[in-house]
Protein backbone atom coordinates (compact mmCIF):
# COMPACT_ATOMS: atom_id res chain seq x y z
CA UNK A 1 0.00 0.00 0.00
CA UNK A 2 1.38 3.39 -0.96
CA UNK A 3 1.81 5.48 2.16
CA UNK A 4 0.49 9.01 2.45
CA UNK A 5 3.42 11.41 2.39
CA UNK A 6 1.66 14.79 2.58
CA UNK A 7 -1.39 16.00 4.46
CA UNK A 8 -2.23 19.32 2.82
CA UNK A 9 -4.44 20.89 0.19
CA UNK A 10 -1.43 22.59 -1.39
CA UNK A 11 0.02 21.34 -4.65
CA UNK A 12 3.51 19.88 -4.78
CA UNK A 13 6.12 22.00 -6.56
CA UNK A 14 6.08 20.91 -10.24
CA UNK A 15 9.20 19.46 -11.78
CA UNK A 16 9.12 21.92 -14.68
CA UNK A 17 8.45 25.65 -14.89
CA UNK A 18 5.86 26.97 -17.30
CA UNK A 19 7.75 29.04 -19.84
CA UNK A 20 5.01 31.51 -20.78
CA UNK A 21 5.45 35.05 -19.44
CA UNK A 22 3.15 35.40 -16.47
CA UNK A 23 1.40 38.72 -15.99
CA UNK A 24 -0.10 37.77 -12.65
CA UNK A 25 1.13 36.78 -9.19
CA UNK A 26 3.48 33.82 -9.62
CA UNK A 27 3.31 31.14 -6.92
CA UNK A 28 6.50 29.51 -8.27
CA UNK A 29 8.99 32.39 -8.75
CA UNK A 30 12.40 31.31 -10.06
CA UNK A 31 15.93 32.58 -10.37
CA UNK A 32 17.18 31.42 -13.77
CA UNK A 33 20.72 30.04 -14.00
CA UNK A 34 22.86 28.63 -16.80
CA UNK A 35 21.22 25.92 -18.90
CA UNK A 36 22.06 22.32 -18.15
CA UNK A 37 22.94 22.91 -14.48
CA UNK A 38 19.91 21.13 -12.97
CA UNK A 39 19.34 17.39 -13.45
CA UNK A 40 16.30 15.22 -12.78
CA UNK A 41 17.16 11.54 -13.01
CA UNK A 42 18.59 9.02 -10.56
CA UNK A 43 20.69 7.62 -13.40
CA UNK A 44 22.38 11.01 -13.88
CA UNK A 45 23.01 11.12 -10.14
CA UNK A 46 24.55 7.63 -10.05
CA UNK A 47 26.87 8.55 -12.93
CA UNK A 48 28.43 11.24 -10.72
CA UNK A 49 28.92 9.03 -7.66
CA UNK A 50 32.48 7.67 -7.17
CA UNK A 51 33.10 3.95 -7.74
CA UNK A 52 35.00 3.41 -4.50
CA UNK A 53 35.32 4.62 -0.94
CA UNK A 54 32.65 6.13 1.30
CA UNK A 55 29.80 8.26 -0.04
CA UNK A 56 27.59 10.07 2.45
CA UNK A 57 24.03 11.18 1.77
CA UNK A 58 23.14 13.69 4.48
CA UNK A 59 19.95 15.71 4.57
CA UNK A 60 17.04 17.20 6.41
CA UNK A 61 14.94 15.19 8.85
CA UNK A 62 11.73 14.26 7.04
CA UNK A 63 13.47 13.28 3.81
CA UNK A 64 12.38 9.83 2.54
CA UNK A 65 15.91 8.47 2.81
CA UNK A 66 15.08 4.76 2.55
CA UNK A 67 13.01 5.29 -0.60
CA UNK A 68 15.76 7.37 -2.21
CA UNK A 69 18.39 4.77 -1.26
CA UNK A 70 16.20 2.10 -2.86
CA UNK A 71 15.86 4.11 -6.09
CA UNK A 72 19.61 4.65 -6.19
CA UNK A 73 20.29 0.95 -5.65
CA UNK A 74 18.07 0.06 -8.60
CA UNK A 75 19.99 2.50 -10.80
CA UNK A 76 23.34 1.01 -9.76
CA UNK A 77 22.08 -2.40 -10.85
CA UNK A 78 20.45 -1.16 -14.08
CA UNK A 79 23.61 0.75 -15.04
CA UNK A 80 25.74 -2.32 -14.24
CA UNK A 81 27.70 -0.36 -11.65
CA UNK A 82 29.36 -1.98 -8.62
CA UNK A 83 26.74 -1.91 -5.89
CA UNK A 84 27.89 -0.18 -2.69
CA UNK A 85 26.73 -1.29 0.72
CA UNK A 86 23.94 0.98 2.00
CA UNK A 87 23.99 1.88 5.73
CA UNK A 88 21.39 4.02 7.47
CA UNK A 89 23.09 6.35 9.97
CA UNK A 90 20.19 5.66 12.33
CA UNK A 91 22.10 2.57 13.50
CA UNK A 92 24.32 5.01 15.42
CA UNK A 93 21.51 7.01 17.05
CA UNK A 94 21.02 7.10 20.79
CA UNK A 95 17.90 5.32 22.09
CA UNK A 96 14.73 7.34 21.56
CA UNK A 97 14.03 7.75 25.29
CA UNK A 98 17.50 9.20 25.80
CA UNK A 99 17.01 11.64 22.93
CA UNK A 100 13.62 12.67 24.31
CA UNK A 101 15.19 13.32 27.72
CA UNK A 102 17.82 15.55 26.12
CA UNK A 103 15.39 17.59 24.03
CA UNK A 104 12.80 17.94 26.81
CA UNK A 105 14.88 20.75 28.32
CA UNK A 106 13.99 22.86 25.28
CA UNK A 107 10.44 21.83 24.32
CA UNK A 108 8.57 23.74 27.02
CA UNK A 109 6.88 20.86 28.83
CA UNK A 110 3.11 21.29 28.85
CA UNK A 111 3.24 24.62 27.02
CA UNK A 112 1.43 23.81 23.75
CA UNK A 113 3.30 26.42 21.69
CA UNK A 114 6.58 27.57 23.15
CA UNK A 115 9.95 26.17 24.12
CA UNK A 116 13.50 27.54 24.18
CA UNK A 117 16.00 27.53 21.37
CA UNK A 118 18.40 24.65 21.94
CA UNK A 119 22.18 24.76 22.30
CA UNK A 120 22.49 21.10 21.23
CA UNK A 121 24.72 19.90 18.43
CA UNK A 122 23.83 17.19 15.92
CA UNK A 123 26.42 14.85 17.43
CA UNK A 124 24.39 14.95 20.68
CA UNK A 125 21.82 12.68 19.00
CA UNK A 126 24.35 9.93 18.28
CA UNK A 127 26.45 7.42 20.21
CA UNK A 128 29.98 8.65 19.57
CA UNK A 129 31.48 5.17 19.81
CA UNK A 130 29.12 3.92 17.09
CA UNK A 131 30.09 6.83 14.82
CA UNK A 132 33.73 5.90 15.40
CA UNK A 133 32.98 2.25 14.59
CA UNK A 134 31.42 3.29 11.29
CA UNK A 135 34.55 5.31 10.51
CA UNK A 136 36.83 2.35 11.20
CA UNK A 137 34.69 -0.12 9.24
CA UNK A 138 34.94 2.00 6.11
CA UNK A 139 38.68 2.06 5.64
CA UNK A 140 38.58 -0.20 2.55
CA UNK A 141 34.84 -0.54 1.92
CA UNK A 142 32.64 0.75 -0.89
CA UNK A 143 29.55 2.05 0.86
CA UNK A 144 26.89 4.72 1.05
CA UNK A 145 25.98 6.01 4.50
CA UNK A 146 22.71 7.90 4.43
CA UNK A 147 20.40 9.84 6.74
CA UNK A 148 20.40 13.04 8.75
CA UNK A 149 23.90 13.49 10.18
CA UNK A 150 25.58 10.96 7.87
CA UNK A 151 28.47 13.32 7.16
CA UNK A 152 29.58 12.92 10.78
CA UNK A 153 31.12 9.59 9.76
CA UNK A 154 33.56 10.93 7.16
CA UNK A 155 34.26 14.62 6.63
CA UNK A 156 36.29 13.84 3.50
CA UNK A 157 33.76 11.60 1.77
CA UNK A 158 31.87 12.48 -1.41
CA UNK A 159 28.98 14.48 0.05
CA UNK A 160 25.41 14.50 -1.21
CA UNK A 161 22.89 16.63 0.66
CA UNK A 162 19.09 16.28 0.34
CA UNK A 163 17.07 19.35 1.32
CA UNK A 164 13.38 19.50 2.22
CA UNK A 165 11.35 22.74 2.37
CA UNK A 166 9.95 23.56 5.82
CA UNK A 167 6.37 23.62 4.53
CA UNK A 168 6.83 20.09 3.19
CA UNK A 169 8.30 19.04 6.54
CA UNK A 170 5.07 20.21 8.16
CA UNK A 171 2.88 18.49 5.55
CA UNK A 172 4.75 15.23 6.19
CA UNK A 173 4.36 15.68 9.94
CA UNK A 174 0.61 16.08 9.47
CA UNK A 175 0.63 12.83 7.49
CA UNK A 176 2.19 11.06 10.47
CA UNK A 177 5.74 10.81 9.09
CA UNK A 178 8.83 11.25 11.23
CA UNK A 179 10.37 14.73 10.95
CA UNK A 180 12.65 14.67 14.03
CA UNK A 181 16.15 13.32 14.46
CA UNK A 182 15.86 9.93 16.16
CA UNK A 183 12.29 10.27 17.44
CA UNK A 184 8.92 9.22 16.15
CA UNK A 185 6.11 11.75 15.62
CA UNK A 186 3.79 12.74 18.46
CA UNK A 187 1.24 15.07 16.86
CA UNK A 188 1.65 17.91 14.36
CA UNK A 189 1.50 20.70 16.96
CA UNK A 190 4.12 19.14 19.21
CA UNK A 191 6.21 18.11 16.20
CA UNK A 192 6.28 21.71 14.98
CA UNK A 193 7.23 23.01 18.43
CA UNK A 194 10.06 20.53 18.73
CA UNK A 195 11.29 21.22 15.21
CA UNK A 196 11.22 24.99 15.72
CA UNK A 197 13.12 24.96 19.03
CA UNK A 198 15.33 21.90 18.59
CA UNK A 199 15.69 19.98 15.33
CA UNK A 200 15.67 22.91 12.89
CA UNK A 201 18.15 24.80 15.06
CA UNK A 202 20.49 21.80 15.23
CA UNK A 203 20.22 21.05 11.53
CA UNK A 204 20.81 24.66 10.59
CA UNK A 205 24.11 24.62 12.47
CA UNK A 206 24.98 21.29 10.87
CA UNK A 207 24.36 22.26 7.26
CA UNK A 208 26.19 25.55 7.76
CA UNK A 209 29.28 23.54 8.71
CA UNK A 210 29.11 21.31 5.61
CA UNK A 211 27.69 23.69 2.98
CA UNK A 212 31.11 24.53 1.45
CA UNK A 213 31.85 20.81 1.02
CA UNK A 214 28.62 19.63 -0.63
CA UNK A 215 29.33 17.87 -3.94
CA UNK A 216 25.70 17.24 -4.96
CA UNK A 217 22.62 19.06 -3.67
CA UNK A 218 19.20 17.41 -4.08
CA UNK A 219 15.70 18.86 -3.77
CA UNK A 220 13.96 15.96 -2.05
CA UNK A 221 10.37 17.17 -1.81
CA UNK A 222 8.88 15.14 -4.68
CA UNK A 223 8.35 11.46 -3.76
CA UNK A 224 9.88 9.30 -6.48
CA UNK A 225 11.40 12.29 -8.30
CA UNK A 226 14.43 14.46 -7.68
CA UNK A 227 16.11 17.50 -9.10
CA UNK A 228 19.75 18.09 -8.24
CA UNK A 229 22.64 20.45 -8.87
CA UNK A 230 26.36 20.23 -8.35
CA UNK A 231 27.44 21.90 -5.13
CA UNK A 232 29.82 24.24 -6.92
CA UNK A 233 26.98 25.43 -9.18
CA UNK A 234 24.63 25.96 -6.23
CA UNK A 235 27.23 28.05 -4.41
CA UNK A 236 27.88 30.11 -7.55
CA UNK A 237 24.13 30.68 -8.05
CA UNK A 238 23.74 31.90 -4.46
CA UNK A 239 26.65 34.30 -4.89
CA UNK A 240 25.05 35.65 -8.08
CA UNK A 241 21.68 36.06 -6.32
CA UNK A 242 23.33 38.04 -3.53
CA UNK A 243 24.38 40.71 -6.05
CA UNK A 244 21.08 40.97 -7.94
CA UNK A 245 17.44 40.49 -6.89
CA UNK A 246 15.38 37.48 -5.85
CA UNK A 247 11.93 36.45 -4.73
CA UNK A 248 11.32 33.54 -2.38
CA UNK A 249 8.67 30.92 -3.00
CA UNK A 250 5.52 31.88 -1.05
CA UNK A 251 3.29 29.28 0.54
CA UNK A 252 -0.28 29.45 1.71
CA UNK A 253 -2.25 28.12 4.66
CA UNK A 254 -5.89 28.07 5.78
CA UNK A 255 -6.78 29.36 9.23
CA UNK A 256 -9.81 29.67 11.52
CA UNK A 257 -10.22 33.35 10.65
CA UNK A 258 -9.14 33.08 7.00
CA UNK A 259 -10.79 34.85 4.08
CA UNK A 260 -11.18 34.56 0.33
CA UNK A 261 -9.14 37.45 -1.16
CA UNK A 262 -6.13 35.18 -1.80
CA UNK A 263 -8.31 32.28 -2.89
CA UNK A 264 -10.13 34.35 -5.52
CA UNK A 265 -7.24 36.48 -6.83
CA UNK A 266 -4.10 34.33 -6.81
CA UNK A 267 -3.97 31.83 -9.65
CA UNK A 268 -2.66 28.31 -9.44
CA UNK A 269 -3.75 27.58 -5.87
CA UNK A 270 -6.05 24.74 -4.92
CA UNK A 271 -9.47 26.34 -4.66
CA UNK A 272 -10.97 23.33 -2.89
CA UNK A 273 -10.26 24.77 0.57
CA UNK A 274 -12.40 26.67 3.05
CA UNK A 275 -10.13 29.72 3.00
CA UNK A 276 -6.59 31.03 2.91
CA UNK A 277 -5.58 32.89 6.04
CA UNK A 278 -1.88 33.41 5.29
CA UNK A 279 0.50 33.84 2.43
CA UNK A 280 4.02 33.45 3.80
CA UNK A 281 5.74 35.83 1.44
CA UNK A 282 9.11 36.12 3.13
CA UNK A 283 9.80 34.22 6.32
CA UNK A 284 13.47 33.41 6.00
CA UNK A 285 13.62 30.40 8.37
CA UNK A 286 10.80 28.65 6.46
CA UNK A 287 10.66 29.88 2.85
CA UNK A 288 12.72 28.50 -0.01
CA UNK A 289 14.24 29.85 -3.20
CA UNK A 290 13.75 28.18 -6.58
CA UNK A 291 16.48 27.87 -9.19
CA UNK A 292 15.48 27.17 -12.80
CA UNK A 293 17.62 25.75 -15.59
CA UNK A 294 16.19 24.59 -18.93
CA UNK A 295 12.73 24.58 -17.36
CA UNK A 296 13.65 22.31 -14.43
CA UNK A 297 13.04 23.70 -10.93
CA UNK A 298 15.05 23.05 -7.79
CA UNK A 299 14.17 24.55 -4.41
CA UNK A 300 16.63 25.20 -1.60
CA UNK A 301 16.17 26.78 1.83
CA UNK A 302 16.57 30.55 2.11
CA UNK A 303 18.72 29.74 5.16
CA UNK A 304 21.47 28.47 2.85
CA UNK A 305 21.73 31.78 1.03
CA UNK A 306 22.10 33.55 4.35
CA UNK A 307 24.73 31.09 5.58
CA UNK A 308 26.91 31.70 2.56
CA UNK A 309 26.12 35.26 1.49
CA UNK A 310 24.75 37.11 4.53
CA UNK A 311 27.26 39.96 4.25
CA UNK A 312 26.35 40.60 0.61
CA UNK A 313 22.63 40.32 1.39
CA UNK A 314 22.49 42.44 4.56
CA UNK A 315 25.23 45.00 4.00
CA UNK A 316 25.46 47.56 6.79
CA UNK A 317 23.48 45.51 9.33
CA UNK A 318 25.37 42.25 8.85
CA UNK A 319 27.39 42.67 12.03
CA UNK A 320 24.17 42.95 14.06
CA UNK A 321 22.15 40.11 12.48
CA UNK A 322 24.83 37.78 11.14
CA UNK A 323 23.13 35.11 9.02
CA UNK A 324 19.61 35.84 10.33
CA UNK A 325 17.44 37.75 7.87
CA UNK A 326 15.77 40.46 10.00
CA UNK A 327 12.65 41.43 8.01
CA UNK A 328 9.50 39.38 7.38
CA UNK A 329 6.60 39.98 4.95
CA UNK A 330 3.36 38.01 4.91
CA UNK A 331 -0.33 38.43 4.09
CA UNK A 332 -3.23 38.09 6.51
CA UNK A 333 -6.50 37.58 4.65
CA UNK A 334 -9.74 38.19 6.56
CA UNK A 335 -11.96 39.09 3.57
CA UNK A 336 -15.34 37.52 4.35
CA UNK A 337 -13.53 35.76 7.16
CA UNK A 338 -13.21 36.69 10.82
CA UNK A 339 -11.27 38.90 13.20
CA UNK A 340 -7.77 37.88 14.19
CA UNK A 341 -7.23 37.17 17.86
CA UNK A 342 -6.58 40.06 20.24
CA UNK A 343 -2.85 39.64 20.77
CA UNK A 344 0.55 41.14 21.50
CA UNK A 345 4.22 40.25 21.03
CA UNK A 346 7.02 39.93 23.60
CA UNK A 347 9.41 42.62 24.77
CA UNK A 348 13.07 42.10 23.76
CA UNK A 349 14.33 40.99 27.18
CA UNK A 350 11.43 38.57 27.56
CA UNK A 351 11.93 36.84 24.21
CA UNK A 352 15.65 36.42 24.88
CA UNK A 353 15.16 35.13 28.41
CA UNK A 354 12.17 32.85 27.79
CA UNK A 355 12.76 31.57 24.26
CA UNK A 356 16.41 32.19 23.38
CA UNK A 357 15.63 34.46 20.42
CA UNK A 358 18.11 37.17 19.46
CA UNK A 359 15.53 39.88 18.71
CA UNK A 360 11.80 40.25 19.07
CA UNK A 361 8.72 40.31 16.89
CA UNK A 362 7.33 43.75 16.08
CA UNK A 363 4.94 44.50 13.28
CA UNK A 364 3.18 46.97 11.06
CA UNK A 365 -0.07 46.40 9.17
CA UNK A 366 -0.01 47.80 5.64
CA UNK A 367 -3.57 47.62 4.31
CA UNK A 368 -3.43 46.22 0.77
CA UNK A 369 -7.19 46.10 0.46
CA UNK A 370 -10.16 46.71 2.74
CA UNK A 371 -13.91 46.36 2.74
CA UNK A 372 -16.27 49.19 3.65
CA UNK A 373 -16.61 47.92 7.23
CA UNK A 374 -12.99 46.93 7.80
CA UNK A 375 -11.28 47.84 11.08
CA UNK A 376 -8.03 47.27 12.96
CA UNK A 377 -7.89 46.76 16.72
CA UNK A 378 -4.92 48.70 18.07
CA UNK A 379 -4.05 50.12 21.49
CA UNK A 380 -6.11 50.44 24.65
CA UNK A 381 -9.08 52.64 25.39
CA UNK A 382 -8.30 55.70 27.50
CA UNK A 383 -9.91 54.27 30.63
CA UNK A 384 -8.32 50.81 30.48
CA UNK A 385 -8.20 48.96 33.80
CA UNK A 386 -5.53 46.20 33.47
CA UNK A 387 -6.92 44.06 36.30
CA UNK A 388 -10.47 44.27 35.00
CA UNK A 389 -9.26 43.46 31.49
CA UNK A 390 -7.38 40.39 32.69
CA UNK A 391 -10.28 39.19 34.82
CA UNK A 392 -12.68 39.45 31.90
CA UNK A 393 -10.30 37.57 29.59
CA UNK A 394 -9.79 34.75 32.08
CA UNK A 395 -13.50 34.52 32.82
CA UNK A 396 -14.20 34.31 29.10
CA UNK A 397 -11.70 31.48 28.64
CA UNK A 398 -13.05 29.57 31.64
CA UNK A 399 -16.79 29.98 31.03
CA UNK A 400 -16.81 30.45 27.23
CA UNK A 401 -18.51 33.84 27.41
CA UNK A 402 -17.73 36.69 24.98
CA UNK A 403 -15.61 39.71 25.90
CA UNK A 404 -16.78 43.21 25.01
CA UNK A 405 -13.48 44.05 23.37
CA UNK A 406 -14.42 47.60 22.41
CA UNK A 407 -14.64 48.46 26.13
CA UNK A 408 -10.91 47.83 26.41
CA UNK A 409 -9.33 48.07 22.95
CA UNK A 410 -9.54 50.88 20.38
CA UNK A 411 -11.10 50.19 16.99
CA UNK A 412 -9.80 52.10 13.94
CA UNK A 413 -11.36 52.27 10.50
CA UNK A 414 -8.92 50.77 7.97
CA UNK A 415 -8.59 51.89 4.35
CA UNK A 416 -6.40 50.84 1.46
CA UNK A 417 -2.76 51.99 1.90
CA UNK A 418 -3.10 52.82 5.61
CA UNK A 419 -0.21 51.78 7.86
CA UNK A 420 -0.75 50.79 11.50
CA UNK A 421 2.32 50.52 13.72
CA UNK A 422 2.53 47.65 16.20
CA UNK A 423 5.67 47.85 18.36
CA UNK A 424 6.27 44.99 20.79
CA UNK A 425 3.94 44.87 23.77
CA UNK A 426 1.06 46.55 21.91
CA UNK A 427 -2.43 45.07 21.96
CA UNK A 428 -3.70 44.60 18.39
CA UNK A 429 -5.45 42.45 15.78
CA UNK A 430 -6.86 42.80 12.28
CA UNK A 431 -10.62 42.87 11.91
CA UNK A 432 -12.46 41.06 9.16
CA UNK A 433 -12.49 42.25 5.52
CA UNK A 434 -8.83 43.30 5.41
CA UNK A 435 -5.96 42.09 3.30
CA UNK A 436 -3.00 43.01 5.48
CA UNK A 437 0.58 43.08 4.25
CA UNK A 438 2.24 42.37 7.57
CA UNK A 439 5.69 43.97 7.68
CA UNK A 440 7.61 42.66 10.63
CA UNK A 441 10.86 41.65 12.21
CA UNK A 442 11.57 38.00 11.53
CA UNK A 443 10.60 36.05 14.69
CA UNK A 444 7.17 34.81 13.73
CA UNK A 445 5.54 32.39 16.17
CA UNK A 446 5.65 34.56 19.29
CA UNK A 447 2.07 35.79 19.32
CA UNK A 448 0.45 35.92 22.74
CA UNK A 449 -3.27 35.52 22.14
CA UNK A 450 -5.56 36.98 24.80
CA UNK A 451 -8.97 36.57 23.18
CA UNK A 452 -9.98 34.64 20.09
CA UNK A 453 -13.71 35.26 19.83
CA UNK A 454 -14.51 31.81 21.34
CA UNK A 455 -13.92 30.03 18.04
CA UNK A 456 -12.22 26.64 17.63
CA UNK A 457 -9.11 25.92 15.63
CA UNK A 458 -9.35 24.08 12.32
CA UNK A 459 -9.15 20.78 14.18
CA UNK A 460 -12.26 21.68 16.19
CA UNK A 461 -10.34 22.17 19.43
CA UNK A 462 -10.15 25.48 21.36
CA UNK A 463 -7.22 27.65 20.32
CA UNK A 464 -4.50 28.09 22.92
CA UNK A 465 -4.44 31.45 24.69
CA UNK A 466 -1.48 33.08 26.44
CA UNK A 467 -3.16 35.56 28.77
CA UNK A 468 -0.47 35.35 31.46
CA UNK A 469 2.42 35.86 29.02
CA UNK A 470 0.56 38.74 27.38
CA UNK A 471 0.06 40.52 30.70
CA UNK A 472 3.79 40.34 31.36
CA UNK A 473 4.50 42.14 28.08
CA UNK A 474 1.67 44.63 27.43
CA UNK A 475 2.20 48.38 27.60
CA UNK A 476 -1.04 49.71 29.08
CA UNK A 477 0.08 53.29 28.51
CA UNK A 478 -0.36 52.80 24.75
CA UNK A 479 -3.90 54.07 24.85
CA UNK A 480 -6.25 56.81 23.71
CA UNK A 481 -4.61 59.90 22.22
CA UNK A 482 -1.14 58.31 22.44
CA UNK A 483 -2.20 55.59 20.01
CA UNK A 484 -3.51 58.08 17.45
CA UNK A 485 -0.35 60.15 17.78
CA UNK A 486 2.27 57.39 17.75
CA UNK A 487 0.80 54.29 16.08
CA UNK A 488 -1.25 55.63 13.15
CA UNK A 489 1.33 56.38 10.47
CA UNK A 490 1.17 59.75 8.73
CA UNK A 491 3.16 59.62 5.46
CA UNK A 492 5.43 62.54 4.60
CA UNK A 493 6.96 63.42 1.21
CA UNK A 494 10.76 63.35 1.32
CA UNK A 495 11.58 63.61 -2.41
CA UNK A 496 9.79 64.12 -5.73
CA UNK A 497 10.45 64.35 -9.46
CA UNK A 498 8.47 64.99 -12.63
CA UNK A 499 6.44 61.78 -12.41
CA UNK A 500 7.50 60.21 -9.12
CA UNK A 501 7.12 60.69 -5.40
CA UNK A 502 8.99 59.21 -2.43
CA UNK A 503 7.17 59.07 0.90
CA UNK A 504 8.44 58.20 4.36
CA UNK A 505 6.07 55.91 6.27
CA UNK A 506 7.84 56.45 9.56
CA UNK A 507 7.76 53.51 11.94
CA UNK A 508 7.80 53.52 15.75
CA UNK A 509 11.15 54.38 17.44
CA UNK A 510 11.50 50.79 18.70
CA UNK A 511 10.98 49.22 15.27
CA UNK A 512 14.24 47.88 13.84
CA UNK A 513 13.05 48.66 10.31
CA UNK A 514 11.71 51.69 8.47
CA UNK A 515 9.40 51.96 5.44
CA UNK A 516 9.42 54.07 2.26
CA UNK A 517 6.77 54.19 -0.46
CA UNK A 518 7.41 55.08 -4.11
CA UNK A 519 4.74 56.35 -6.51
CA UNK A 520 5.89 56.55 -10.12
CA UNK A 521 4.50 56.56 -13.64
CA UNK A 522 7.53 55.57 -15.74
CA UNK A 523 10.80 54.64 -14.01
CA UNK A 524 12.80 55.45 -10.94
CA UNK A 525 16.42 54.91 -9.87
CA UNK A 526 16.97 53.68 -6.31
CA UNK A 527 20.36 53.60 -4.58
CA UNK A 528 20.40 51.22 -1.65
CA UNK A 529 23.37 52.71 0.23
CA UNK A 530 24.64 49.25 1.33
CA UNK A 531 21.22 48.35 2.74
CA UNK A 532 19.07 45.35 1.91
CA UNK A 533 15.65 46.35 0.56
CA UNK A 534 12.48 44.26 0.83
CA UNK A 535 9.83 45.50 -1.60
CA UNK A 536 6.22 44.81 -2.54
CA UNK A 537 4.07 46.18 -5.37
CA UNK A 538 1.01 47.58 -3.58
CA UNK A 539 -0.59 49.38 -6.55
CA UNK A 540 -0.37 48.89 -10.31
CA UNK A 541 -0.01 45.79 -12.44
CA UNK A 542 3.67 44.99 -12.90
CA UNK A 543 7.19 46.40 -12.97
CA UNK A 544 10.58 45.43 -14.35
CA UNK A 545 13.54 45.68 -12.00
CA UNK A 546 17.00 46.08 -13.55
CA UNK A 547 20.11 45.67 -11.41
CA UNK A 548 23.49 47.32 -11.91
CA UNK A 549 24.74 43.98 -13.25
CA UNK A 550 22.15 44.08 -16.02
CA UNK A 551 19.75 41.43 -14.70
CA UNK A 552 16.12 42.22 -15.53
CA UNK A 553 13.31 40.59 -13.56
CA UNK A 554 9.57 41.01 -13.91
CA UNK A 555 7.37 41.40 -10.82
CA UNK A 556 3.59 41.62 -10.52
CA UNK A 557 1.09 43.23 -8.20
CA UNK A 558 1.29 41.94 -4.60
CA UNK A 559 4.61 40.12 -5.11
CA UNK A 560 7.39 40.54 -2.55
CA UNK A 561 11.03 40.64 -3.64
CA UNK A 562 14.46 41.36 -2.15
CA UNK A 563 17.30 43.53 -3.43
CA UNK A 564 20.48 42.60 -1.51
CA UNK A 565 22.82 45.30 -0.28
CA UNK A 566 25.57 44.16 -2.68
CA UNK A 567 23.32 44.93 -5.66
CA UNK A 568 23.91 48.65 -5.20
CA UNK A 569 21.56 50.76 -7.31
CA UNK A 570 18.64 49.47 -9.34
CA UNK A 571 15.89 50.76 -11.64
CA UNK A 572 12.16 50.14 -11.32
CA UNK A 573 10.20 50.54 -14.58
CA UNK A 574 6.42 50.69 -14.44
CA UNK A 575 4.70 48.36 -16.94
CA UNK A 576 1.18 49.60 -16.13
CA UNK A 577 -0.92 52.29 -17.75
CA UNK A 578 -1.53 53.78 -14.30
CA UNK A 579 1.01 54.84 -11.66
CA UNK A 580 2.68 52.08 -9.67
CA UNK A 581 3.21 52.10 -5.91
CA UNK A 582 5.95 50.10 -4.21
CA UNK A 583 6.65 49.88 -0.48
CA UNK A 584 10.20 49.27 0.68
CA UNK A 585 11.29 48.10 4.11
CA UNK A 586 14.88 48.22 5.36
CA UNK A 587 16.79 48.02 8.62
CA UNK A 588 17.29 51.43 10.20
Amino acid sequence: MKKTVRNTSQYLLPLAKRQDQQTYYDIYPVYTIKGGNIFSSFSDLVSLIPREGTIVIDGFAGVLFDEIACDLGKCFIEDKRPLPRFINIEVALKPEDEIEKQVSKFTGGDDPLFGTRTDMDILDFFVREKIEELREEGRNAYRIIYGTGASLVDKNAFLIYIDLPKNEVQFRSRAGLKTHIGSFPVNPKYDYKRNYFVDWVVQRRHIKSILPEIDIFIDGQRPGEITFIKGVDLRYAMKDMSHNVFRVRPWFEPGPWGGNWIKERIRGLNKNVANYAWSFELISPENGLILESNGLMLEFSFDLLMMQESKNVLGDCHEVYGDEFPIRFDYLDTFNGGNLSIQCHPRPGYIRREFGENFTQEEAYYIMDAGDDAVVFLGFSEGIDPLEFRDELEQSYKDRVPVKIDRHVLTHRSSKHDLFLIPYGTVHGSGKNNLVLEISSTPYIFTFKMYDWLRPDLDGQPRSLNIGRAMENLYFNRKGVTVKKELLCKPTVIARGDDWLLEHLQTHPTHLYDIHRYKFSSRILIKNGNKCHVLNIVEGESIILETARGLRMHFNYAETFVVPAAAGEYILSNQSSRPAMVVKAFVK
